[in-house]
């Protein structure tokens, strides 16, 4: 089976006193979850951190920093064209910076920043859920409270 390593972020912004994360909708797949891709596949040295941040920017339309990583990765199974992959996804917590979602590349159907709630909802994956808290745990050094995830 081939192994995939794969780089991606979370990212947060804080919009009328309430934060909010940036998600994507694939366009191959039309599942929502959070900007990533593979490592490597346009620089051969390329470090996870630097994965994330160029997917976020061409999936997502923005630029983001990085917090934080989260504490372990995601594994999962997957194929693509009929070939199995046993993929592991690498995710950092990020906040904005700049730029607009909608200038996303073409991998993407659909990308926007939702509330943390909505968010929760339109996730495809309970592994993108879980994340998300995650991340906001991360980010906020707390639980949150207020929020149904």
């Amino acid at each position: 089976m081939k192994s995939e390593i794969s780089s991606g972020g979370i990212v947060f912004c804080q919009k009328d006193q309430e934060w909010q994360v940036l998600l994507v909708k694939h366009a191959a797949t039309k599942y929502w979850g959070f900007p990533k891709g593979v490592v490597a596949d346009h620089q051969k040295d390329e470090s996870l951190k630097e994965a994330a941040l160029r997917e976020v920017q061409e999936e997502g339309g923005v630029k983001a920093k990085i917090i934080t990583a989260l504490p372990s990765p995601t594994r999962y199974q997957t194929s693509w064209r009929g070939e199995p992959i046993d993929k592991t996804v690498h995710y950092f917590v990020m906040q904005y910076l700049s730029g607009n979602p909608n200038n996303h590349d073409q991998e993407v159907s659909q990308a926007g920043f939702f509330t943390i709630e909505q968010a929760s909802q339109t996730l495809t994956y309970e592994n993108d859920r879980q994340n998300l808290k995650k991340g906001l745990v991360l980010l906020l050094g707390i639980e949150p409270r207020t929020t149904k995830l």
